[in-house]
């Protein structure tokens, strides 16, 4: 079995997950989360019903799943960063790039379906519920990769609570502008200054961390 047709398998495999997303969020939009279910998002995106629980375990996946992709993120930029760069600067480092990528990841982008997909998450409570334990996945995850570096879980907690909340304050509020009319090309330049202030009021207390053993 050659790369090629893994590649294949798994372009197909990404294409349906998608056709569902998009069927499912066009269901949602036209008729409210609770009223939708999945053997009709199943007809829409003419799969099986069982096709939808294998790719996404939840009605709440079908519409969270590509969102929740990004729970590593913070981890991943802490992980990953260069020798002797502490971990503010990993994540500020991670979070500007977003910035200049104009990523709807953190807010920005100017797509309609994304915009009324914000508006249903914030307007349906389960939904809303999701998000938050999706951002408490992401502090669990950064988490554990300072707790493994430092040994010190305690301290590892609330360096990574003050970290994702400083970055997704930023988020938060490109999503407030976004729903408010502004365009995502004009949020971009406050973002990024507005990101380094936010960036720089945690490092006053994390600066250096951390450090090396």
């Amino acid at each position: 079995m050659g790369e090629q047709s893994l590649g294949l398998r798994e372009r197909k495999k990404r294409q349906t997950a998608t056709r569902i997303w998009r069927s499912a969020l066009d269901l949602f939009l036209e008729r409210g989360y609770d009223k939708v279910s999945v053997a009709e998002i199943a007809a829409a995106a003419d799969v099986s019903k069982m096709t939808v629980f294998n790719y996404f375990g939840t009605k709440e996946d079908v519409l969270l799943g590509p969102m929740e992709d990004h729970a590593s993120d913070a981890a991943d930029a802490v992980r990953g960063r260069a020798p002797g760069e502490s971990a503010v600067a990993a994540l500020r480092r991670q979070f500007l790039a977003k910035v200049d990528e104009r990523d709807p990841s953190i807010g920005l982008s100017d797509d309609p379906r994304l915009l009324r997909m914000r508006q249903l998450i914030s307007d349906t409570p389960a939904l809303t519920r999701r998000t938050v334990l999706f951002q408490m996945r992401g502090i669990e995850l950064l988490t554990e990769v300072l707790t493994e570096e430092t040994g010190d879980r305690l301290l590892a907690g609330v360096a990574a609570h003050q970290l994702v909340a400083a970055r997704d304050a930023v988020i938060l509020e490109n999503h407030r502008r976004l729903l408010a009319g502004d365009r995502a090309e004009d949020i971009a330049g406050d973002c990024a200054a507005l990101a380094e202030r936010a960036f720089d009021l945690v490092e006053k207390g994390l600066q250096g961390y951390p450090g090396s053993a």
